[in-house]
């Protein structure tokens, strides 16, 4: 009996390719396994599993990693207010860690003697796969035939449609990764920093702009940290995303294209649509700025930079972000209230906060209007203190005394 090889199965082009490529030139049998990280309904699934099978695959394995996701990362870039070059917040990328990690853990429980992936040789995400596995599953062989032999994706097509098998559905045009985070794209026009994606290339969002909608109004609740309600009706984390993401997505609200630096130092950019995702963070955002200080706010930013750095490396496993994710639940025990949001086409607008924890309700001053927590003369001395330094520099200059 031939090896077994537990394929990581997206049912992208890539990965489709792969499992008869390791059949035919690897004499290997063929599991293959989705982590489904969110972005697929029902009948996505089961189409999923369908052309796997099609293809050659001996078994195919479902793992619903959803909340697991939203327990282990998602939560914390949520608390960090993530957003890779102030843009992204990391839609897909996020995930690999653990879907690396549990397909490891299957082709464990499978007796398997390796593990393959459908990762290209100019991606993140054969990074992100292979620092996790070699981490968690030292012991497997990694086949990553994508990486290593370089086929063009018309190659693969021909590959395909040669030996009758199902092509998915973008075909060689467009590289789409989905999960509760949101979507990534990548095609043509990202190969340069000047072109959008047209319109038919994109997925959540596809349309928006060409049917306005009429605006609406939502609230969103915090609980240390982490949204607990939506409109009033309490549910999940995971829940409420993929609601979130339904509501969000037709006015067009997270839509974008990020140009950043990649894992091996070259510049690269990706289309993405995370419509739930930038909901979340932008209404978090303000809601912390009611109840946080604002070196605590200070401190989170510098450290939610690192935090993203490393979870977009693929080094999630790494020891320092337990520290970080720490420092980031230490923050969030007052981060409770609601979050009023207005969705418009192409805009995403925070009408207003409020919690029990209110910095600004806790003081007897009105900003600009009224004092109450000092005195006139304190604040003139306050004032003539605060320019001491600037009155002695220009003195040390030769300025005036």
């Amino acid at each position: 009996m031939s090896d077994l090889s537990v394929l990581a199965y997206s049912g992208g082009l890539d990965t489709s390719w792969c499992i008869p490529w390791l059949r035919e030139e690897k004499k290997l049998r063929v599991i293959t396994v989705t982590v489904d990280v969110g972005g697929m309904s029902a009948v996505e699934r089961a189409d999923l599993e369908r052309r796997a099978l099609a293809l050659g695959a001996e078994r195919h394995l479902f793992v619903d990693g959803r909340a697991q996701l939203w327990q282990e990362l998602l939560r914390f870039l949520v608390m960090g207010n993530v957003l890779r070059g102030h843009v992204y917040p990391l839609c897909v990328g996020a995930e690999r860690s653990l879907q690396a990690r549990e397909v490891a853990r299957v082709a464990r429980e499978l007796g398997a003697t390796s593990i393959a992936h459908g990762c290209t040789a100019a991606g993140n995400d054969q990074v992100r796969f292979e620092v996790a596995l070699r981490t968690v599953a030292p012991e497997l062989g990694i086949l990553a035939p994508i990486r290593d032999l370089q086929p063009s994706r018309q190659d693969e097509v021909d590959f395909l449609e040669k030996r009758g098998f199902p092509v998915p559905k973008f075909g060689a045009a467009y590289s789409v990764n989905s999960g509760l985070w949101g979507v990534t794209i990548g095609g043509k026009e990202t190969t340069n920093t000047r072109e959008s994606l047209p319109e038919e290339a994109w997925v959540r969002t596809r349309g928006a702009f060409e049917n306005p909608r009429k605006e609406e109004r939502h609230r969103i609740a915090f609980n240390a940290g982490e949204p607990v309600a939506l409109d009033g009706v309490a549910m999940n984390a995971v829940a409420l995303v993929e609601k979130l993401d339904a509501l969000a997505a037709p006015f067009g609200i997270g839509r974008g294209i990020h140009l950043g630096d990649t894992i091996l130092g070259m510049k690269g950019r990706v289309a993405f649509e995370a419509p739930a995702a930038i909901t979340l963070i932008t209404a978090h955002r303000e809601l912390e700025k009611l109840v946080l200080t604002g070196r605590q706010q200070q401190l989170k930013d510098s450290v939610a930079r690192m935090y993203g750095d490393l979870v977009h490396e693929g080094q999630f496993l790494e020891p320092t972000c337990r520290d970080m994710e720490a420092l980031f639940t230490n923050t969030q025990q007052r981060v409770k209230g609601e979050v009023h949001v207005l969705f418009r086409t192409g805009s995403l607008f925070v009408e207003g906060v409020t919690s029990p924890h209110s910095l600004r309700d806790a003081s007897r001053s009105v900003y600009g209007e009224a004092v109450g927590e000092w005195s006139p003369a304190d604040a003139r001395g306050f004032s003539r203190l605060l320019a001491l330094p600037g009155m002695l520099h220009q003195r040390a200059a030769g300025g005036p005394s």
